[in-house]
């Protein structure tokens, strides 16, 4: 495998879960050119090229981690005075999710969270309910499916051609997860 046909496999991901770390688009930017010069540098060294996944995810959260580390004091805590009254009061997608989630019946909410908040495994978050693996398996793509349907209900976003869940959030006054 080439970097270039690692930057077109992955090149998304890894900007999104950068992104999710850093909130900052320009430091994105970098962070994530520094993984790849890094992925082209060391691809060399991969032994086990099925885990090119895993390995350039374990670059980037190293990139990361670097950044925090070196840039510690530099970065500057955010003053509550100087953010603007609109920024406080921004309505988000994270306002939505968190009603949809907490409006999930708890069978479909648990085993969620297990597996896409705490990241595990289907078959653990099963043996630690107690169940059977097609049970939470169902249970986990139910309580998706039911997300998708609360921000459809919520804020009227709709599903693609792709099957993707598309839209604009609501003013927080229209949502009704948000404002019941």
């Amino acid at each position: 495998m080439t970097t270039q046909q690692i930057w077109q496999e992955y090149h998304n991901d890894v900007k999104q879960f950068i992104f999710s770390k850093t909130h900052h688009h320009f430091v994105t930017d970098d962070l994530l050119q520094d993984v790849f010069i890094k992925v082209h540098t060391k691809l060399n060294t991969l032994k086990n090229k099925q885990a090119v996944k895993s390995w350039i995810f374990s670059i980037a959260r190293n990139t990361v981690n670097d950044y925090f580390k070196k840039n510690q004091n530099k970065i500057a805590t955010p003053v509550i005075e100087q953010v603007s009254e609109t920024l406080l009061n921004q309505h988000t997608e994270k306002d939505c999710l968190q009603g949809i989630i907490k409006n999930l019946p708890k069978k479909y909410r648990t085993p969620l969270f297990l597996a896409d908040i705490k990241g595990l495994k289907q078959e653990e978050v099963a043996k630690k309910l107690h169940q059977n693996i097609p049970t939470t398996k169902s249970q986990i793509q139910r309580a998706r499916k039911l997300i998708a349907k609360g921000f459809i209900d919520c804020c009227g976003f709709e599903i693609n051609k792709k099957g993707k869940l598309v839209g604009e959030i609501q003013e927080k006054e229209d949502c009704k997860v948000c404002n019941s």
